[in-house]
């Protein structure tokens, strides 16, 4: 059935409707199957996000037509889908009259995911006016709040250098702290892995005392703050707030260094929502672990990486993982700074929309996957900053001398980037990077051909 007349209107105009405030827009790239009219396909999807179905049915009447979602735009050559949503059209909270990112998937990436006219509907952009704005909770906290506990200027404060305890797995409490001990005597920040929670072998009653300990012996050591992001994902939201308020204990005095890991793609919104509203002095670290099953460039359904970075910022995230941008192990390409560019500046041009975030707090790019020290210089002159947290697993566990001189090339090479310098030329007087060399000599042949040569003496 053709729904075109009532679903589609090719009239409107994409600037008409950003300047009514009215829809959240939406940007897909979208193929019908063969044999089925890109209009009508674009109409079906469009009846499926919202108030329709694949037949007419009689208890629809003026009201309801008026929450119908509209496509406004189609170019068949390019796949290019684009659907305005009446805000009316999305669930609200029924305590606060907020807004959810659950019905903002629900509807625009729900049924219409497995409808039989369409190959495949990817969302790559969407848009989301001032007053939907207001409605979600963003950032509690943001990157300058860790800035601040470490001493830095809260504007432009710079590269955090942290780590991953590895493995990943398998550690019992006693090594696992000590191995957090080593790396804090050179480095700001460490993440449990996702996996890493309450295994047999590792209780969080014994390990999370252990690390308190090592993260004070550090401090005391170096005379530093020290930051710790521990994980508290689980499938029940009772469960995680009880982790969260253990660990808090924990650290008693020194709670604020500890943010708050939640794997947000496989958890789902809820579980970032809850740790967002339930610790809002915390940092909240979205690891989006899995999310490659719909991101994927390989994938032609669900949305993009891009999409998911931008919706973290809705619901509250402090920091999420955005890959290595090709830099380091994990799929990714340059121009992949724009998933980084969209959660921490206030407006951006994205692929379709110019979002602006009227005043939104930024939610940090987190860097990981990969990278060692000898990686980082070409990164930020990609990014063209360095105001990042970085979580180099075994680009500290694999420097030859020690994961704290594996925190400190790290935050070396940070430091050659921004002074603009050659980095052969800054291994020379830098040990620590310049052991990053022998290190990784694979990475080393590939990005500094020569380098055993020009470094000669200087070991």
């Amino acid at each position: 059935m053709d729904q075109s007349n009532r679903y589609a209107d090719l009239s409107l105009k994409e600037e008409d409707l950003i300047k009514g405030g009215k829809h959240i827009l939406c940007a897909y790239k979208m193929k019908p199957k063969a044999g089925h009219g890109y209009l009508a396909a674009a109409a079906h999807f469009a009846a499926e996000s919202s108030t329709g179905t694949n037949v007419e049915v009689s208890t629809t009447d003026e009201f309801t037509r008026g929450v119908d979602a509209l496509v406004y735009h189609i170019d068949e050559a390019a796949e290019d889908m684009r659907i305005a949503y009446p805000l009316d059209l999305f669930d609200r909270n029924v305590t606060d009259g907020r807004m959810m990112i659950v019905s903002f998937l629900t509807l625009t990436i729900g049924n219409n995911q497995g409808m039989g006219d369409i190959e495949y509907a990817k969302m790559y952009d969407f848009y989301v006016p001032e007053r939907a704005l207001q409605l979600f909770d963003g950032p509690a906290r943001d990157i300058s709040d860790l800035w601040r506990i470490l001493g830095r200027p809260v504007t432009d404060g710079g590269y955090i250098a942290g780590t991953i305890i590895k493995p990943k797995l398998g550690l019992r409490p006693e090594p696992f702290a000590k191995a957090a001990y080593q790396f804090w005597l050179g480095g700001d920040f460490i993440k449990n892995d996702e996996p890493q929670g309450n295994q047999v072998f590792a209780p969080m009653k014994q390990t999370i005392p252990l690390v308190y300990d090592a993260m004070k012996r550090a401090m005391d050591e170096t005379g530093q703050a020290k930051l710790f992001s521990a994980n508290i994902t689980a499938d029940d939201h009772y469960e995680m707030l009880a982790r969260g308020e253990y660990i808090l204990e924990t650290f008693g005095p020194d709670a604020d260094k500890v943010a708050f890991l939640v794997d947000g793609y496989v958890g789902g919104p809820g579980m970032v929502t809850t740790v967002r509203r339930r610790f809002p002095g915390q940092y909240l670290h979205y690891h989006r672990a899995g999310h490659g099953a719909v991101t994927s460039p390989q994938s032609k359904r669900g949305y993009t990486a891009y999409v998911l970075a931008k919706m973290s910022r809705l619901q509250g995230a402090s920091g999420i993982h955005v890959g290595t941008m090709g830099y380091g192990k994990m799929e990714g390409e340059k121009d992949d700074r724009a998933i980084a560019y969209i959660i921490e500046r206030d407006e951006y041009q994205g692929p379709a929309y110019h979002q602006k975030w009227y005043g939104m707090r930024p939610t940090t790019p987190i860097i990981s996957g990969g990278m060692n020290a000898l990686r980082l210089p070409g990164f930020f002159e990609n990014l063209g900053h360095g105001n990042v947290i970085n979580t180099a697993g075994g680009g500290s566990y694999g420097h030859v001398d020690s994961p704290a001189a594996g925190a400190i090339s790290l935050r070396q090479a940070y430091e050659c980037w921004k002074a603009k310098a050659d980095p052969i030329e800054w291994a020379k007087s830098h040990q620590e990077f310049a052991r990053a060399f022998e290190s990784f000599p694979q990475d080393a042949d590939a990005l500094y051909p020569g380098w055993r040569e020009k470094l000669k003496g200087h070991k």
